[in-house]
């Protein structure tokens, strides 16, 4: 199962949200992107179905492995744009909603050479 942006989106909310907390559960994954409860459901169903994540009969969620390493990604490329963004004089907020979009079609070898370049440079 290939994901589309939104799948990557989410896996990155699920990562992000349980480094704050040891539970996540869909409503905590509503209130943090804003979206609706039956987004989520699908979401979370889809993310299931593809073993990016387990879901525990409490309703807690789990990334899987497979969960984590694409969590992982999004979430190390969207803060390396971000900071690349910002050294280049863009404010915080728009750097990382630039960065948002971004880090889900930049391609590999690319982001490689951005990564490079910033850890040259810092």
């Amino acid at each position: 199962m290939t994901l589309q942006e939104s799948g990557e989106m989410y896996l990155e909310t699920i990562l992000i949200l349980s480094e704050k907390n040891a539970q996540v559960r869909s409503v905590d994954i509503c209130e943090h992107m804003g979206y609706s409860k039956p987004s989520i459901s699908r979401a979370v169903s889809l993310l299931k179905k593809g073993d990016f994540i387990t879901v525990e009969k409490e309703g807690y969620i789990h990334l899987t492995e497979k969960g984590l390493a694409v969590a992982e990604k999004i979430l190390d490329r969207h803060t390396i744009l971000t900071q690349m963004l910002i050294a280049l004089g863009v404010s915080r907020d728009t750097a990382s909603k630039d960065a948002c979009r971004i880090e889900h079609v930049i391609s590999d070898e690319t982001f490689d050479a951005i990564r490079n370049h910033m850890q040259a440079n810092t």
